[in-house]
């Protein structure tokens, strides 16, 4: 079951329903944690007992260090311990031990040694990055006394597995979102309908621009041999906001999807492609991903309180380690890698706290402005080459071809269309909305206008269809 499936619009609105029609908050949590597990199980049902004995021995072990007391460190850290290993362990088995072995194999045949070893295949949970990124969050703070457990369990479980960002986020913090589901809830109509509003602005994303793109990339990058330059550059433009419509329309409806519920999630994306240095597109793109590296691992490794030296080190590899997360592929390797360099070479990371309007309040931006985001796109249009090939061999050859831009012939327009098109629309739409949370915040309109809004774009959708069903493509991080 995908955000863009009938069955999910099926399944939402009768999720809904019962959920409100129920007395207690307690109710409300058994509910949308069993609508929760039957949502993972319609992808793949054999998974949902790894969710639920992993975070039940989550909760149960972080009882078990706040048990133990100032008194007992030692008792603590192998409380701690256990939450890591059961969290990481699980992880590495599923999503590296493969990778693993085949570059183990791979190192040997350098030296001409050909082994016979064999790969378990194992399938990737989807969303195992994500759900194991949030449950870490829990046992890690209550070790850090910033947050006290809980000892109800059908809260903590309904929060690790929070349908609408159980398979790629946001990445909430338990100190944000677990209080959520131990407080009572009200229905609130106003934030019921600007929600359906953000998860309509996220279908749009991921139909309208994603998947309308996906073609061009895949005609690219599934067949890269005799491409010339022009095409590589369409192809990871193309690709630059196939990603962007795919992901962060996936986060659009969840944050939507959740507002229906009556819960608040982390806002993950604020209009990246206008950012105007490599800090401030980490500043803007996948937010709740960066936040969790910056708290849990660039701050804990000594931040910028560091040497100089030093703080750059740890900013390299927070993004050597975002890329591991995001595949077990050397290409995700090259990406991080590429990224840290940059950012590191800037000097910063993480989320602000509070995000200046970008590229200021004008219609029209400052030259310099846009000269600063347009660089700042074709840097992160070359890291994407990395993220989108299959392997590192094909992204150089990819990259290889651009130098050639100058000498060759310019695109026709119907060359250009497929990508332009759906490019151009929406970056004159964000560039409207970019002060505003998501593109369809419709607060200052009637509601009859809002009707009409939600009734064309429905009808757009549906006009243009899916050329392909395009999986999302988080779901397999």
């Amino acid at each position: 079951m995908t955000f863009d499936s009938v069955t999910f619009f099926v399944f939402v609105p009768v999720v809904f329903l019962v959920y409100w029609m129920l007395p207690t908050t307690r109710a409300q949590n058994a509910f949308l944690l069993v609508a929760s597990y039957v949502f993972y199980g319609a992808w793949n049902w054999r998974y949902v007992p790894l969710i639920f004995v992993t975070s039940l021995i989550e909760w149960w072990a972080v009882l078990e260090m706040e048990a133990a007391g100032p008194a007992a460190p030692r008792r603590r850290k192998f409380w701690l311990g256990v939450t890591l290993a059961v969290n990481l362990g699980t992880l590495a088995v599923f999503k590296y031990l493969d990778w693993g072995i085949e570059s183990f194999a791979a190192l040997l045949a350098l030296f001409g040694l050909h082994p016979s070893i064999a790969t378990l295949g194992l399938v990737l949970p989807v969303g195992i990055s994500f759900h194991t990124f949030q449950a870490l969050t829990y046992g890690i703070d209550v070790y850090r006394g910033r947050e006290r457990p809980t000892r109800d369990v059908v809260a903590f479980l309904a929060f690790v597995g929070f349908f609408p960002q159980l398979v790629a986020g946001p990445i909430e913090k338990s100190s944000h979102l677990l209080p959520q589901f131990l407080r009572a809830r009200r229905f609130d109509s106003a934030l019921a309908i600007d929600g359906l509003g953000q998860m309509l602005y996220g279908l749009i994303l991921k139909c309208l621009v994603a998947d309308r793109l996906a073609e061009v990339v895949d005609a690219v990058f599934d067949a890269p041999a005799g491409r010339g330059p022009w095409a590589v550059l369409i192809a990871s433009w193309a690709f630059a906001f196939q990603i962007y419509g795919d992901f962060a329309g996936y986060s659009h409806m969840a944050i939507g999807c959740a507002r229906l519920f009556g819960f608040s999630l982390a806002q993950n994306f604020a209009y990246p492609y206008f950012s105007r240095s490599p800090g401030e597109f980490w500043h803007r793109w996948h937010m709740s991903l960066s936040g969790w590296f910056r708290d849990y691992v660039y701050i804990p490794l000594g931040g910028s309180r560091v040497p100089w030296l030093r703080a750059r080190l740890n900013v390299f590899l927070v993004f050597l380690l975002s890329g591991i997360w995001h595949g077990a592929a050397w290409t995700f390797v090259a990406w991080g890698a590429y990224w840290g360099v940059l950012v590191a070479l800037q000097g910063s990371v993480g989320p602000r706290t509070e995000l200046r309007s970008p590229m200021g309040h004008g219609l029209l931006p400052k030259l310099t402005d846009l000269i600063a985001a347009l660089v700042v796109f074709h840097i992160a249009c070359i890291g994407w080459i990395f993220f989108r090939a299959d392997t590192v061999e094909i992204a150089w050859s990819l990259l290889s071809r651009l130098p050639d831009l100058a000498g060759s012939a310019l695109p026709t327009f119907e060359e250009l269309r497929p990508a332009l098109v759906p490019i151009g629309l929406i970056v004159a739409w964000e560039w409207l909305c970019r002060h505003q949370l998501h593109g369809l915040v419709l607060r200052r309109l009637t509601p009859m206008t809002r009707l009409a809004l939600v009734i064309v774009a429905l009808v757009v959708i549906a006009d243009c269809g899916v050329i392909r069903t395009v999986p999302f493509i988080y779901f397999q991080f």
